[in-house]
Formats: C-alpha cells, sequence, structure tokens
C-alpha cells in the first residue's frame, strides 16, 4: 500500500538508539521508509507505527538504502517477526485498503492513517 510518507514510524536499533521515519510503503512482507540518515544494511530493528486497525510493532531487517535528494533516503525493511495481534493489524488495514480500491474507492492521495 502507498502512504506517501504520511504515516510516522518510530525504529529502535539493537542497541537501544532510537530513530524516526516516514512510511512510504507497507505491505504484510514489508514496507519503506524515508529516514534522515540511514540504518546499515542487515541491522535488525524494532519498527513501530499506527494503522486504521490499530498499532503494529516487530522485528525487521534493513535493506540496501536509495537515496531519495533533500527527503533524505528511501531504505526498504522486511519484517522477520510480528506478533499475531501485530500481524492481524496490519492484514487488517491492508485488506481495507484493497476493498476500498476494489469497490471504486480511489485513492487521490496517500492512505492517511493517523500516528
Amino acid at each position: 500500500m502507498q502512504l506517501g510518507g504520511s504515516i510516522q514510524a518510530a525504529i529502535r536499533l539493537m542497541d537501544g538508539k532510537r530513530s524516526r521515519g516516514k512510511l512510504q510503503t507497507v505491505s504484510a512482507t514489508g514496507g519503506m521508509v524515508t529516514l534522515n540518515n540511514p540504518l546499515s544494511e542487515g541491522d535488525f530493528v524494532e519498527i513501530a507505527f499506527q494503522t486504521p486497525a490499530g498499532a503494529v510493532q516487530g522485528m525487521a531487517e534493513m535493506l540496501t538504502p536509495k537515496k531519495q535528494f533533500a527527503l533524505g533516503y528511501h531504505q526498504p525493511f522486511r519484517f522477520v517477526a510480528l506478533g499475531d495481534h501485530d500481524h492481524q493489524n496490519l492484514c487488517r488495514s491492508l485488506e481495507t485498503s484493497n476493498d476500498n480500491e476494489m469497490l471504486g474507492f480511489k485513492q487521490d492521495r496517500p492512505a492517511r492513517w493517523s500516528t
């Protein structure tokens, strides 16, 4: 699902350091986050964000970052662990978005999940 940076994501590295980013895309297997400073490829992090169905918090592996002009870096990630409740919240939000598109409700703007 395309989010266009409308959703804040809280990131905690294994050493306890914290970072914030904005979700660009999210799926059941991972997504893309915009960061001011990229994380190292292969870093394992805890990532958390809010969806219409509730909070999602899980472990993710950071993949190779891509420079995105003045906005910072787009960095993909893949989920490596999600609790059952978090997975349900994520899937419900993705299904709701897909259902709206299938019913003909076009999203001219990125999805606006509150943070």
